[in-house]
């Protein structure tokens, strides 16, 4: 009969009967000893009333960073949600210009996630990266001041705030899994990214407001969101805690060790597959400005477009986090492309008026919910602790580098073909995309993995052959 199998989240060990299979132990090694052991018809059952407490293993720690990213996503939608009104109606930008520019916000300074990754992993400082890169971003609602109607400036002091974004971005979703069992990484993003999309829907709401209130003044949107920002920054001194315990006290990680990464087959493949869906994605603000002129909405709603798809991405992160880990975190991630595709095709199809709106909106919330965190929630259990910011980062650059590229050919599509066509090509793009990602992460042949089913992504290390001890 099989030993009984524990796991500390906290320490990131592995306890069968009473030896314990600690972090420093080679990463193959054990995975084949805990896999062979919850893969056994006698391990140890699950405790009664499991169900009932499905999210209590989601910690505090994951709760902090989430009432942290809520905050700071009031500020960073208030000016999201009237960006592309602004610079396309306010100083008339080319479909193509706008495009640049949306690649800018999201791609430009992808590459940056790479740095806060290494760095966060080398110094084992997440924290104080990820708090530079808030108090980056912050700093830059207030130079949106400055810069005026200057477009190259714009265009600067966006590069500066995603640049704070992509410092941020892999230390806390580090932490988040540093801070979760395995098993429940899947909840613990959901809880994470439904907080965060609270936050997502009221900053349109909060910017609405602020423009009522400031007879439409775009200054004011970008002071009061300063201020928001400020309060997050202080969120995360105060109360996120860095779990540095959960690296063991080895060597400083290196750049070899780093670079190594991408020798391993499920990172590489999730890489690509991060890639090609990125690829596959325009922006938000391109579906908003297409939604806004086929029914002809006034300026003054259009920040109600990204606070509808922020209510559907809040009303289901968390129960999709929660089947994700129950049947699988690849059906549920494709199956938010497929809503994607959908939303898509809507852009131009049969529905009008109110449907078409609501409709398209909650599709894209549905996907929101089904992609965002699923996505590290799959990356989770295949990167060493180590590593664990540096691959993280690795993925999100990845897709980033993708975004930049396709928000500037569609724009380009857009300026060229029409509002129509394009939309319809870059439905076609998603569909291809899922297909490729199906194959690149679809279950091994003679693998065993003790992820969930049709979680695929890590169930090369248990039998690696070419590491296999």
């Amino acid at each position: 009969m099989a030993a009984a199998c524990r796991y500390d989240g906290a320490r990131r060990t592995v306890r069968v009967g009473s030896t314990v299979v600690a972090d420093a132990v080679p990463r193959e090694e054990r995975y084949r000893v805990y896999l062979s052991t919850v893969t056994s018809p006698a391990a140890t059952p699950p405790a009664q009333g499991a169900g009932k407490r499905r999210f209590a293993k989601v910690g505090a720690n994951v709760f902090a960073l989430g009432t942290v990213s809520l905050i700071t996503d009031v500020s960073s939608e208030m000016v999201t949600a009237v960006l592309p009104l602004y610079l396309v109606l306010g100083l008339q930008l080319s479909p193509l210009a706008y495009g640049m520019i949306d690649g800018i916000y999201t791609g430009a300074t992808a590459l940056l996630r790479l740095v806060g990754g290494y760095v966060a992993d080398r110094t084992r400082r997440r924290k104080a990266v990820a708090g530079l890169g808030y108090g980056l971003s912050a700093v830059a609602k207030l130079a949106l001041l400055a810069a005026g109607r200057s477009v190259p400036a714009i265009g600067l002091v966006i590069a500066a705030d995603r640049t704070g974004k992509g410092l941020r971005a892999a230390p806390r979703d580090a932490m988040i899994t540093l801070s979760t069992p395995p098993e429940a990484l899947g909840r613990a993003f959901g809880v994470h990214r439904a907080m965060d999309s609270v936050g997502a829907f009221l900053g349109p709401l909060v910017a609405l407001g602020v423009l009522a209130l400031a007879a439409n003044s775009f200054d004011a949107v970008f002071v009061v969101s300063f201020c928001v920002a400020a309060l997050g920054v202080m969120v995360l001194v105060l109360f996120v805690r860095d779990r540095r315990e959960a690296v063991p006290a080895t060597a400083k990680v290196s750049l070899r060790e780093a670079a190594s990464l991408l020798r391993d087959a499920p990172v590489r493949r999730l890489v690509l597959a991060a890639c090609l869906l990125g690829l596959a994605t325009i922006g938000d603000g391109f579906v908003y400005l297409l939604l806004q002129r086929r029914e002809e909405l006034s300026t003054v709603w259009f920040p109600l477009l990204a606070a509808g798809t922020s209510l559907g991405y809040l009303l289901l992160a968390a129960p999709l986090g929660v089947l994700a880990d129950r049947v699988g975190r690849l059906p549920v991630m494709l199956g938010g492309y497929v809503a994607l595709t959908a939303a898509y095709l809507l852009l131009f199809g049969p529905l009008g008026g109110m449907p078409l709106l609501v409709v398209t909106l909650g599709l894209y919330g549905l996907f929101y919910a089904a992609t965002d965190g699923v996505l590290m929630a799959l990356a989770g259990p295949v990167l060493p602790d180590r590593l664990r910011t540096t691959g993280i980062a690795l993925i999100q650059t990845g897709q980033a580098l993708a975004y930049l590229l396709s928000s500037v050919l569609f724009g380009l599509a857009w300026q060229t073909w029409g509002p129509a066509a394009a939309s319809r090509v870059a439905a076609l793009a998603v569909v291809l995309a899922v297909a490729a990602t199906l194959l690149l992460l679809r279950p091994r042949a003679g693998v065993a993995t003790g992820a969930p089913p049709g979680d695929t992504a890590g169930a090369d290390h248990p039998s690696h052959e070419e590491r296999t001890v």
